[in-house]
Parts: C-alpha cells; sequence; structure tokens
C-alpha cells in the first residue's frame, strides 16, 4: 500500500529529505548485489552468454540512481524510474523474460516506485513491470534458445522482494514522518491561534461552528456555539444582518458587521467574515467554508454611543443658541432703534440747543448705537441662516446697480481714512437672479472689511463680471493681509485674524455672513492673501440670467427659485 498523491509534497520537503540516505543505501545495496550475483554466477555458476549481460545490466540503475538522488525532486525520480525500468526491459529482452534465468528482474520498477513513494510512482513502475514483461514474452518467441538457470532466477527473485519489502517499508516511513510532521504543524497553528485575543470560528454555510480557536468575548461563550450554531447566539432583530453577512462572505467579499448577544443585550461582537474553500476537495468539489473572527466591541460600542449622544446634545446646544440670538436680536433692535432716534434728535437740537458736553455725548451714543445695532442686525442674519429661517427673495435685476450703490455707501468712509475706492464694471448689464439684499449685504461687508484694514493711501478694488451661469465679485485691496495659519479660520462665525488692535475693529461676523449668503445662493467663497501686502476675496454665485428678459413694467420681476434652477449649477 502507498501514501495517497497528496502527501507526495514538493522536492525536498523535511520528511523526503531525510529519506534520501536511506534511498541511497538502497541503491547502493542493490547495486553490489546485482554486481555480486553477476561475479558469482560467472565464476562459480557458469552465467554466460546474454543472461550474464542482463544480470549486469541491472548494476547500472543502482550507481545512476545515486547520482541523480544528489539533486532530489520529482523530476529526478520519475527519470531514475525510467532508468530502472529501461534497464529492466534490457535485461528482459537478453534473458527471455519470465522464463529466462533473471526473471525476477521483470519485477524491479514497482519495487523502484514503492521505494520512491507515491501512487504516481508506483502506478508508473507497474507500467515499466508491464513493458519489461512484454517485451520479455517476444524475446522468449522469437529468440534463443534459453537456458533457464534455476539458481539464479530464484537469487533474482529474492534480491527484488528484499529490495521491494525494503522499498515499502521506506515508503511507510517517509508517509509517517509526513504525517507526524503535518499534525506538528497543525497543532502549532491551533496553538497559535489558541492564544490570539479575539475568537476564530470555521463555519458552515448554514452557520454550524466546526471548529472554534482563541478566546471568545465575555457574552459569547463557545459551547453554546457549537451546540446551536452562530446564528442562535445573535439577538433576533441582529440576526438578518448576520445572515446577510454570511452570503456576501461566501460570494467572496470580507465583510464586517456587529451584533447584540442574545445572551447578553447590553454588549456588542464584532465579526469579521471570510470564505474558505477546503482543499481537502478538488477544485469542482471545493466545499466552502466560513472564517470568522469574534471580537468584543461593547467599549467601542458604547464610545459610539457617547460620541452620537455628545454630537446630538451640541447640534441641539447650537440649534437652540442660534434660535435664542434670533428671539434676542429682535428683542434689542426695538429699544436700541428708540435710543438711535432720540440720540439723533438731540444731534440735530430739534428741540432747542443743548450744552457741547452734552452734544458730544448725543454724538457719541449715535454712533456707539449704530454700531450696536450693525452687529445686532449681522448676529440676527447669521442665526437665521444656521436656523434655516433665512429665505431667499430671489429677483431678476442689474448686478451694477447693486455693486454701485455699495460703493457709494462706502465711499465717504474710504476717503476720510484716505484710502481709493474703484469699482471695475461691466459696460454691458450684468442681469441676475438673485436676492437682492443679500447681495448688497455681501458687498457692504466685503468692502467695509477691506477698507477698515487698509492703511491710508492704500487701495481697494472691487470688479464684477459674469464668467458663463457665474456672476464673480473681487474685493482686493492693498491692506495688512492674513497669516496663512489664519486663512483657515476665516468665514466661520466670530473668527477674527490679525493682532489685539485689529481684531478689536470687528466681531467676526462680516466674512462668515458673506460666507453663508454666498453658500444660500449656491456658490462660494475664497480668500487669498499675502501678509503685509493685501487680501482678494472672491465670491462666486451661479445666479447670471442667460439671454436679458425685458423688464416688466413698475419695476423688477419677482421670480422663484424654480425658476433660475436651469442657470445654477455647482461651482467647481
Amino acid at each position: 500500500m502507498t501514501p495517497p498523491d497528496h502527501q507526495d509534497g514538493p522536492p525536498r520537503a523535511p520528511s523526503v529529505a531525510r529519506d534520501l540516505p536511506a534511498l541511497a543505501a538502497w541503491h547502493a545495496a542493490w547495486a553490489v548485489a546485482a554486481a555480486l550475483l553477476a561475479l558469482g554466477g560467472r565464476w562459480f555458476g557458469g552465467l554466460d552468454g546474454p543472461a550474464f549481460y542482463a544480470v549486469v545490466v541491472m548494476v547500472i540503475p543502482g550507481i545512476a540512481g545515486l547520482g541523480l538522488l544528489a539533486r532530489d525532486g520529482e523530476r529526478e525520480r520519475f527519470a531514475g524510474l525510467a532508468v530502472w525500468s529501461l534497464a529492466s526491459i534490457v535485461a528482459a529482452a537478453l534473458s527471455g523474460g519470465l522464463a529466462g534465468a533473471v526473471a525476477g528482474f521483470i519485477f524491479m520498477p514497482l519495487a523502484v516506485g514503492l521505494a520512491l513513494g507515491g501512487q504516481k510512482r508506483a502506478r508508473a513502475g507497474l507500467i515499466g513491470v508491464g513493458l519489461a514483461a512484454g517485451i520479455g514474452a517476444i524475446s522468449a518467441r522469437f529468440g534463443g534458445p534459453w537456458t533457464p538457470d534455476p539458481l539464479v532466477a530464484a537469487i533474482s527473485a529474492v534480491m527484488v522482494a528484499a529490495a521491494a519489502g525494503l522499498g515499502l517499508r521506506l515508503s511507510w516511513r517517509t508517509a509517517e514522518a509526513r504525517l507526524i510532521a503535518a499534525e506538528t504543524a497543525v497543532a502549532r497553528v491551533e496553538a497559535l491561534l489558541s492564544r490570539q485575543p479575539g475568537l476564530t470560528l470555521v463555519l458552515e454555510p448554514s452557520g454550524r461552528v466546526l471548529a472554534a480557536y482563541g478566546a471568545p468575548p465575555p457574552a459569547l461563550p463557545v459551547d453554546p456555539l457549537f451546540a446551536q450554531g452562530l446564528i442562535a447566539a445573535v439577538h433576533a432583530p441582529d440576526r438578518p444582518t448576520v445572515l446577510a453577512a454570511i452570503d456576501n462572505a461566501l460570494a467572496g467579499t470580507e465583510t464586517t458587521i456587529r451584533f447584540a448577544p442574545r445572551l447578553a443585550l447590553d454588549r456588542r461582537v464584532t465579526l469579521i467574515l471570510r470564505r474558505f474553500d477546503d482543499p481537502a476537495t478538488g477544485p469542482a468539489e471545493a466545499v466552502p467554508r466560513l472564517i470568522v473572527q469574534a471580537f468584543d466591541a461593547t467599549n467601542q460600542y458604547a464610545r459610539e454611543l457617547g460620541l452620537e449622544a455628545a454630537r446630538n446634545e451640541a447640534e441641539s446646544q447650537n440649534a437652540g443658541k442660534s434660535r435664542f440670538l434670533a428671539n434676542m436680536s429682535h428683542e434689542l433692535r426695538t429699544p436700541l432703534n428708540a435710543v438711535i432716534g432720540f440720540s439723533d434728535i438731540m444731534r440735530q437740537r430739534l428741540f432747542g440747543p443743548l450744552p457741547d458736553k452734552y452734544a458730544e455725548y448725543a454724538d457719541s451714543i449715535h454712533e456707539a448705537g449704530g454700531h450696536l445695532l450693525d452687529l445686532i442686525n449681522d448676529v440676527l442674519d447669521v442665526s437665521k441662516i444656521e436656523a434655516h429661517r433665512y429665505p431667499l427673495s430671489v429677483e431678476r435685476f442689474d448686478a451694477r446697480e447693486v455693486v454701485s450703490a455699495g460703493i457709494a455707501l462706502v465711499r465717504l468712509s474710504a476717503n476720510d481714512k484716505g484710502v481709493e475706492l474703484a469699482g471695475v464694471l461691466s459696460d454691458e448689464p450684468v442681469e441676475v437672479a438673485a436676492d437682492r439684499r443679500a447681495l448688497k449685504q455681501i458687498m457692504l461687508n466685503l468692502l467695509s472689511n477691506a477698507i477698515k484694514f487698509t492703511p491710508a493711501d492704500g487701495s481697494v478694488t472691487v470688479t464684477l463680471e459674469a464668467i458663463g451661469p457665474y456672476l464673480e465679485i473681487i474685493v482686493s485691496d492693498t491692506g495688512v493681509g492674513v497669516a496663512p495659519a489664519d486663512l483657515k479660520r476665516l468665514g466661520r462665525p466670530f473668527e477674527q485674524a490679525g493682532d489685539a488692535d485689529q481684531r478689536a475693529q470687528g466681531t467676526g461676523l462680516g466674512l462668515s455672513l458673506v460666507r453663508a449668503l454666498a453658500e444660500l445662493h449656491g456658490g462660494r467663497m475664497t480668500i487669498d492673501s499675502t501678509l503685509g501686502e493685501g487680501t482678494a476675496v472672491t465670491v462666486r454665485l451661479p445666479v447670471v440670467v442667460s439671454g436679458r428678459a425685458p423688464v416688466p413694467p413698475g419695476g423688477a420681476e419677482i421670480i422663484s427659485l424654480a425658476a433660475v434652477e436651469p442657470t445654477r449649477s455647482v461651482d467647481a
């Protein structure tokens, strides 16, 4: 009996390497025995003629085998078997086959196949025996006359039987060594798997557990898994997820899921599922298996729940803050308008003269009230946008009108500071479908910022142009500029750049409001700046109307957002 084919293994496997000395000794012993038979038969038994040469021929494969074993491998072993078969065929042809003096040598290829190991080599040896027997029969039929030598025939038969017995023993030793090596490797792998922090399962497609290695999660004991299967250990609402993950893994996709164990609903287990085809069967009959790794995910799940709760709480607080600011801004504007109005009456001395000191206080009150009203209006607008309560009143108009009006409103403050203010506008109308008030607020905030942070003798330039469906507004200045580290923060509420003196000049809401209003129109705001050289703020809005429609009598036409949607696109 020979070991199965799958035990042949690659060349120079450890167990095969240990058998090389025994195989070499086997070949050498045969060569010596065959040589002694030839010499003894010639000197003492009268062995001569073709029978003598037949015995001499059988010495050759024993010597050749020693050379082939020096480079042992599958190819070399089959080559050695071929040499043995050829020698047996030649010996059979010279001695008359089964009726000749060395009939036993015909069976030598089978003995060699058993010694070399493996079913393939044993079958090849049988083929060699068949060929030698066939050639011997032809030689006996047409050659001769052959003189049988019972003593030499008996000795050759004993030699072949001994060789076959030793070869079979050697083959079984090789198979046993391979089996021990395989068991050792399996034990080593199982020991390694048993020491891992998670649990590794081998599953059938049905979810039945075939093997388990490693440390199981606290909520997933191993014994019930073998008795009931994996699905029974899963909380019922999570079972469809686990079954879908098994299907995905069987389809060849590695899948990761998390579920609640049925025995501990407050805990969580993470599964990583991969397909594994059992190599014990052929490719056509491959039995699909699943390798499943299970880890305790309770702490991670708790952290995620905490983060989700914290995020919801933060969003709730932020929404509450926005509602509070919106309500407070409304409440503050009413008395503040009264303060500004009364202080303006005092400034203009509508009810008679005032002492100079009181008049100076009235001017200060009016200026501070106006500044506070602007701040409250900005806070109100930002809060409305964050609370999604800022409706756009979209209408068609010439964008040059809004830009020109914004420049006119800030020109006085630019002149007072000694800043040159210029506008670069198109000669042709730039018709847009946008919120006129929002566009005006964008212009005023950008221009106020630019003038505020531009020193005397500096310049502020406004450029307006239509690029396809986009309206592009660029406000550039030669002011103090912004450091690269501060550029990332600008555009968020209450974020400011520069030193303490520069931050004291504003609230950090202007650019935030510009960005929010631009995004409400589907556009975006970008800032380019070099510290000490200046800043350029670009606003791109997809609001340009292609093909100017006639303005209806009595003013601008109010249209809905749906009507201008075809002209709006996402900014690249």
